[in-house]
Protein backbone atom coordinates (compact mmCIF):
# COMPACT_ATOMS: atom_id res chain seq x y z
CA UNK A 1 0.00 0.00 0.00
CA UNK A 2 0.98 3.48 -0.73
CA UNK A 3 0.46 5.79 2.50
CA UNK A 4 1.43 9.20 3.03
CA UNK A 5 2.30 9.77 7.46
CA UNK A 6 1.97 13.68 7.83
CA UNK A 7 4.62 14.38 11.02
CA UNK A 8 6.31 11.16 10.80
CA UNK A 9 9.03 12.49 12.66
CA UNK A 10 7.40 13.36 15.39
CA UNK A 11 7.31 10.72 19.08
CA UNK A 12 4.79 9.00 17.62
CA UNK A 13 4.71 9.22 13.92
CA UNK A 14 7.92 7.97 13.48
CA UNK A 15 7.44 4.80 14.93
CA UNK A 16 4.27 4.41 12.98
CA UNK A 17 6.77 4.96 9.89
CA UNK A 18 8.65 2.67 10.91
CA UNK A 19 5.98 0.02 11.74
CA UNK A 20 4.42 0.73 7.89
CA UNK A 21 7.99 0.24 6.48
CA UNK A 22 8.74 -3.18 8.05
CA UNK A 23 5.75 -4.55 6.76
CA UNK A 24 6.58 -3.67 2.98
CA UNK A 25 4.55 -0.34 2.89
CA UNK A 26 5.30 2.70 0.38
CA UNK A 27 5.59 5.20 2.95
CA UNK A 28 5.63 8.78 1.93
CA UNK A 29 6.58 11.09 4.76
CA UNK A 30 5.56 14.57 4.65
CA UNK A 31 7.06 16.93 7.86
CA UNK A 32 8.13 20.47 8.20
CA UNK A 33 12.03 19.72 8.76
CA UNK A 34 12.93 16.72 6.15
CA UNK A 35 16.27 17.11 7.91
CA UNK A 36 15.01 15.48 11.20
CA UNK A 37 14.53 12.28 9.39
CA UNK A 38 17.89 10.40 9.09
CA UNK A 39 16.55 6.78 8.42
CA UNK A 40 17.22 5.56 4.76
CA UNK A 41 14.63 2.71 2.91
CA UNK A 42 14.17 2.20 -0.13
CA UNK A 43 10.19 2.62 0.33
CA UNK A 44 10.55 5.68 1.85
CA UNK A 45 10.16 9.13 0.37
CA UNK A 46 10.59 12.32 2.59
CA UNK A 47 8.41 15.22 1.13
CA UNK A 48 8.77 18.81 2.61
CA UNK A 49 5.42 20.17 3.64
CA UNK A 50 3.40 22.12 6.04
CA UNK A 51 -0.73 21.53 6.15
CA UNK A 52 -0.81 24.92 7.83
CA UNK A 53 0.70 26.65 4.64
CA UNK A 54 0.68 24.20 1.61
CA UNK A 55 -1.85 22.62 -0.57
CA UNK A 56 -2.68 19.10 1.04
CA UNK A 57 -4.28 17.18 -1.64
CA UNK A 58 -1.13 18.39 -3.61
CA UNK A 59 1.38 16.70 -1.42
CA UNK A 60 -1.23 13.28 -0.87
CA UNK A 61 -2.17 13.02 -3.90
CA UNK A 62 -2.05 9.24 -5.57
CA UNK A 63 -1.54 7.22 -2.06
CA UNK A 64 -4.20 4.92 -0.82
CA UNK A 65 -4.54 6.16 2.44
CA UNK A 66 -3.49 9.15 4.78
CA UNK A 67 -2.31 8.88 8.77
CA UNK A 68 -2.17 11.70 10.51
CA UNK A 69 0.17 12.34 13.40
CA UNK A 70 -0.07 15.98 13.14
CA UNK A 71 1.02 18.18 16.25
CA UNK A 72 1.83 21.89 16.24
CA UNK A 73 4.00 21.65 19.21
CA UNK A 74 3.45 21.57 22.46
CA UNK A 75 4.86 24.67 23.33
CA UNK A 76 3.02 26.56 20.63
CA UNK A 77 0.72 28.98 22.39
CA UNK A 78 -1.33 28.44 19.73
CA UNK A 79 -1.86 24.53 19.44
CA UNK A 80 -5.55 24.78 20.57
CA UNK A 81 -6.48 26.16 16.77
CA UNK A 82 -3.68 25.51 14.55
CA UNK A 83 -4.37 21.73 15.61
CA UNK A 84 -8.00 22.37 14.16
CA UNK A 85 -6.82 24.83 11.61
CA UNK A 86 -4.37 22.06 10.48
CA UNK A 87 -7.02 19.19 10.44
CA UNK A 88 -9.59 21.05 8.45
CA UNK A 89 -6.95 21.62 6.38
CA UNK A 90 -5.94 18.08 5.87
CA UNK A 91 -9.59 16.75 6.05
CA UNK A 92 -10.21 19.06 2.98
CA UNK A 93 -7.43 18.00 1.20
CA UNK A 94 -7.55 14.91 1.69
CA UNK A 95 -11.35 15.13 0.25
CA UNK A 96 -9.99 17.02 -2.37
CA UNK A 97 -7.30 14.42 -3.41
CA UNK A 98 -9.76 11.35 -4.00
CA UNK A 99 -6.98 9.23 -1.49
CA UNK A 100 -10.41 9.73 0.74
CA UNK A 101 -9.13 7.16 3.57
CA UNK A 102 -7.78 9.30 6.79
CA UNK A 103 -6.54 7.75 9.89
CA UNK A 104 -5.74 10.17 12.82
CA UNK A 105 -3.03 10.07 15.49
CA UNK A 106 -5.86 10.46 18.56
CA UNK A 107 -5.70 11.73 21.97
CA UNK A 108 -6.62 10.03 25.06
CA UNK A 109 -8.30 12.93 27.03
CA UNK A 110 -12.18 12.11 25.23
CA UNK A 111 -12.07 8.91 26.20
CA UNK A 112 -14.76 8.07 28.58
CA UNK A 113 -13.47 7.65 32.34
CA UNK A 114 -17.22 6.72 33.49
CA UNK A 115 -20.42 7.76 31.40
CA UNK A 116 -20.54 11.63 30.73
CA UNK A 117 -17.21 12.30 32.24
CA UNK A 118 -13.89 12.42 30.01
CA UNK A 119 -10.14 11.58 31.09
CA UNK A 120 -9.68 15.42 30.19
CA UNK A 121 -12.22 16.49 33.18
CA UNK A 122 -9.98 14.34 35.46
CA UNK A 123 -6.56 15.30 34.60
CA UNK A 124 -4.49 18.09 35.73
CA UNK A 125 -1.62 19.40 33.06
CA UNK A 126 -0.49 22.44 32.36
CA UNK A 127 -2.24 24.81 30.11
CA UNK A 128 -0.86 24.31 26.92
CA UNK A 129 -1.10 21.08 26.91
CA UNK A 130 -4.76 20.87 28.35
CA UNK A 131 -5.22 23.28 25.36
CA UNK A 132 -3.63 20.63 22.76
CA UNK A 133 -5.79 18.33 24.12
CA UNK A 134 -8.85 19.65 23.79
CA UNK A 135 -7.98 20.43 19.95
CA UNK A 136 -7.45 16.99 19.41
CA UNK A 137 -10.96 16.67 21.15
CA UNK A 138 -12.73 18.59 18.83
CA UNK A 139 -10.80 17.31 15.70
CA UNK A 140 -12.56 14.20 16.35
CA UNK A 141 -16.01 16.41 16.86
CA UNK A 142 -15.38 17.24 13.66
CA UNK A 143 -14.59 13.76 12.07
CA UNK A 144 -18.44 13.01 13.60
CA UNK A 145 -19.74 14.83 11.33
CA UNK A 146 -18.05 14.41 8.28
CA UNK A 147 -20.29 12.20 5.84
CA UNK A 148 -18.16 11.65 2.59
CA UNK A 149 -14.91 10.87 4.15
CA UNK A 150 -13.59 7.13 5.56
CA UNK A 151 -12.15 8.30 8.44
CA UNK A 152 -10.50 6.25 11.60
CA UNK A 153 -9.62 8.26 15.06
CA UNK A 154 -7.06 5.76 17.32
CA UNK A 155 -6.94 7.04 20.65
CA UNK A 156 -4.24 5.79 22.66
CA UNK A 157 -4.71 4.48 26.54
CA UNK A 158 -4.28 7.36 29.20
CA UNK A 159 -0.57 6.76 28.92
CA UNK A 160 1.41 6.20 26.34
CA UNK A 161 5.51 5.50 26.30
CA UNK A 162 8.50 4.08 24.50
CA UNK A 163 8.83 0.41 24.65
CA UNK A 164 8.28 -3.09 23.54
CA UNK A 165 6.80 -4.02 20.44
CA UNK A 166 4.70 -6.97 21.60
CA UNK A 167 1.54 -7.25 19.34
CA UNK A 168 -0.57 -8.13 22.44
CA UNK A 169 -2.94 -5.23 23.54
CA UNK A 170 -6.72 -4.86 23.71
CA UNK A 171 -8.87 -3.00 21.80
CA UNK A 172 -12.24 -0.74 23.03
CA UNK A 173 -14.42 1.96 21.50
CA UNK A 174 -15.02 5.47 23.61
CA UNK A 175 -13.98 4.51 26.90
CA UNK A 176 -10.67 4.08 29.23
CA UNK A 177 -8.67 0.23 29.00
CA UNK A 178 -7.26 -0.57 32.30
CA UNK A 179 -5.62 -3.39 33.08
CA UNK A 180 -6.07 -5.52 36.05
CA UNK A 181 -4.35 -2.98 38.48
CA UNK A 182 -6.49 -0.26 37.44
CA UNK A 183 -3.24 1.05 35.05
CA UNK A 184 -4.37 2.44 31.42
CA UNK A 185 -1.09 2.18 29.00
CA UNK A 186 0.20 1.41 25.99
CA UNK A 187 3.98 1.46 24.37
CA UNK A 188 4.22 3.94 21.08
CA UNK A 189 5.28 0.49 19.61
CA UNK A 190 2.33 -1.24 20.14
CA UNK A 191 0.62 1.46 18.96
CA UNK A 192 1.74 1.59 15.84
CA UNK A 193 0.96 -2.04 15.54
CA UNK A 194 -2.74 -1.30 15.88
CA UNK A 195 -2.68 1.72 13.75
CA UNK A 196 -1.30 -0.10 10.63
CA UNK A 197 -3.20 -2.80 11.53
CA UNK A 198 -6.44 -0.75 10.79
CA UNK A 199 -4.30 0.74 7.68
CA UNK A 200 -4.30 -2.88 6.46
CA UNK A 201 -7.83 -4.21 7.60
CA UNK A 202 -10.37 -1.66 8.20
CA UNK A 203 -12.28 -2.20 10.95
CA UNK A 204 -13.30 0.85 12.57
CA UNK A 205 -14.31 3.05 9.45
CA UNK A 206 -15.83 6.35 10.35
CA UNK A 207 -15.61 5.45 14.45
CA UNK A 208 -12.82 6.14 17.30
CA UNK A 209 -11.41 3.54 18.69
CA UNK A 210 -8.64 2.67 21.51
CA UNK A 211 -6.00 0.47 21.87
CA UNK A 212 -4.11 -0.81 25.96
CA UNK A 213 -2.52 -3.90 27.59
Amino acid sequence: MKVAIIGASGNIGSVIRDEALTRGHAVTAIVRNPERITIKHPSLTVMKGDVLKDNVDQLIQGHDAVISAYNPGWNNPNIHDDTIRAYRAIIAGVKKSGVNRLLVVGGAGSLEVSPGVQLIDTMKVPELVRAGILGLREVLYILRKEKDLDWTFLSPAATISPGQRTGHFRLGKDQVLQDANGESKISREDYAVAMVDELEKPKHSRERFTVAY
